[in-house]
């Protein structure tokens, strides 16, 4: 059961940072810096739910 709530919070922040994502490139000038930080955590989130589904 708790890899189903990891999976679940995994999932949750990975959609939260998906829509910061959104909201930067929706700027008038989008910090290019703060996106590759935020697609970089994306990308270690989805590793981590791939870790636990495999």
């Amino acid at each position: 059961m708790i890899a189903v709530e990891r999976m679940d919070a995994l999932r949750a922040k990975h959609a939260l940072i998906e829509t910061e994502i959104d909201e930067e490139n929706q700027r008038p000038h989008p910090d290019d810096m703060r996106i590759i930080e935020l697609k970089r955590e994306k990308l270690r989130i989805k590793e981590q739910l791939e870790g636990i589904v495999n």
